[in-house]
């Protein structure tokens, strides 16, 4: 199944897409990578989701990566009277820890770290923005309101204090349990929920390791405070708009949204735009031309991935919102201001030999303009570095490691294969020919660009750079 495209596509699993023949016609219309939602469902659902897309991976020969999306913290008021109740804007309106059934006049919010980071003037918003409180004084178990924006509160919706770095870490009990689990199936990436600062991916590496990648969902604008620091940590950044369109103005958010992913670029860590892409195929065919123009956006400035959420996994539409996705992502990609704008966003390289490598890597496929890139790679590195360099032709990553394979498909122009190890210059070149021909990258007479490694198998060693030609 080979891509004629560079961006991936990131497809939520869920009630609508569980079946073993859902799941392989989301890999047949174009899903690179599967999400499992921790926030929905058991681990045995999970488990099941996973054992399927095994199997399907298996069928159609190409490797499927896997991420699970953990949780994070959920802030959210207690119950209140009669399930609901008005808020009135001028009136005042009390949260605290008070575990009592609310009304009009107070609230349960079960948080004490949230009492604990206000100040006053602080804004809170409620119900994903839709209502918004000012604190006038607060305690260490309470805080006094008044209603700026009122309307409609139910039982346990969700509390945002934008602009307030929370001491609060972002893997709960029930995050921690659902990591050892996915870790335990196998899952390529762990995207992490409710990231603020530098110290949340440290510890989430210390419980995960190197059993997968950990993708940092930017959500939060504190984290957007810290962005170079987080990115230089996290191995993928995913541009979560959701709960970033809730604390900030909407107005921002695409302005950020194009930093993030120059940022992500900029360090060679693979980055995901998600939210809403093609919110009206939950229960449409077709996207409305501005949902289309977004995802557009996003691959003009040059995302790895683009990522569907309810649209696959809850609604009516899920093959048909891949397969627009799919068109969408091919359509731009064939515009030549595309590849312009790759260019003119391109950050220069490194002063360190795998960038000097895959510098020349970029140079060289755009004066010889060879059928395809062949990266040997370990643990990923080189062909990260290579897809950094937004080359012009395809990148044949190479890996003895299935999970490596894996994690690279999430990855911008990358086509990872599993293959044997290698022990000397010209098997790699007889093996990268074989595989280029087998994967249809190249036929008898094409130039390949071949990039690796010496001593083989060591990672981060990328200093070889190979053209070879196919022999007729």
């Amino acid at each position: 199944m080979k891509r004629e495209r560079s961006a991936r596509i990131l497809a939520t699993l869920g009630p609508a897409s569980s079946t073993r023949e859902r799941i392989r016609a989301l890999a047949e219309a174009g899903a690179d990578v599967f999400r499992l939602n921790f926030s929905h469902g058991s681990h045995e659902d999970h488990a099941e989701r996973y054992r399927v897309i095994r199997e399907v991976e298996a069928e159609i020969g190409r490797p499927i990566g896997v991420l699970m999306d953990l949780q994070g913290p959920k802030l959210r008021v207690g119950r209140l009277a009669d399930g609901k109740v008005n808020l009135v804007p001028g009136a005042r309106f009390r949260l605290d820890l008070d575990p009592t059934v609310g009304d009009a006049s107070r609230a349960s919010l079960p948080h004490p770290e949230i009492f604990a980071a206000l100040e006053t003037g602080t804004e809170l918003l409620l119900d994903d923005g839709k209502l918004r409180l000012r604190v006038d004084a607060f305690g260490p178990d309470f805080a006094d309101t008044t209603v700026l924006v009122g309307g409609p509160l139910s039982d346990r919706k969700g509390v945002n204090v934008p602009g307030v770095v929370l001491p609060i870490s972002p893997l709960t009990a029930k995050d921690r349990a659902d990591l050892d689990f996915g870790l335990s199936l196998g899952v390529d990436w762990v995207a992490l929920s409710f990231v603020q600062r530098p110290q949340d991916l440290r510890e989430a590496r210390e419980l995960i390791g190197d059993r997968a990648w950990i993708m940092a969902k930017l959500e939060k604008p504190a984290a957007i405070e810290e962005l170079e620091p987080i990115v230089a940590l996290a191995d993928g950044i995913m541009v979560a708009r959701g709960d970033l369109g809730v604390e900030l103005p909407p107005q921002q958010v695409p302005v950020l949204q194009r930093r993030i992913v120059r940022a992500a670029r900029a360090a060679g860590k693979p980055v995901v735009v998600a939210t809403q892409m093609l919110e009206s195929m939950i229960s449409t065919p077709v996207p409305t031309r501005a949902e289309a123009s977004d995802v557009a956006t996003a691959i003009y400035d040059g995302a790895d991935a683009v990522m569907l959420s309810a649209e696959s996994a809850s609604g009516q539409y899920p093959i048909e919102a891949v397969s627009i996705m799919h068109s969408i992502i091919c359509e731009v990609e064939r515009d030549p201001a595309w590849r312009a704008g790759l260019e003119a966003s391109h950050t220069p390289a490194e002063a360190n030999t795998p960038d000097a490598i895959c510098c020349a890597l970029r140079r060289v496929a755009g004066l010889l303009e060879p059928a395809a890139t062949v990266a040997y790679t370990s643990s990923g590195f080189s062909a990260l570095r290579a897809s950094r360099e937004r080359p012009l032709t395809p990148i044949l990553a190479l890996t003895p490691q299935a999970t490596t394979a894996r994690r690279l498909a999430l990855v911008w122009g990358v086509h990872p294969v599993p293959f044997e190890e290698v022990h000397d210059v010209a098997e790699m070149v007889d093996h990268a020919s074989s595989a280029a021909v087998t994967h249809g990258f190249a036929g008898p007479g094409d130039v390949l660009v071949v990039i690796g490694g010496l001593p083989f198998g060591k990672s981060g060693s990328t200093n070889l750079l190979h053209v070879a030609r196919i022999p007729r």
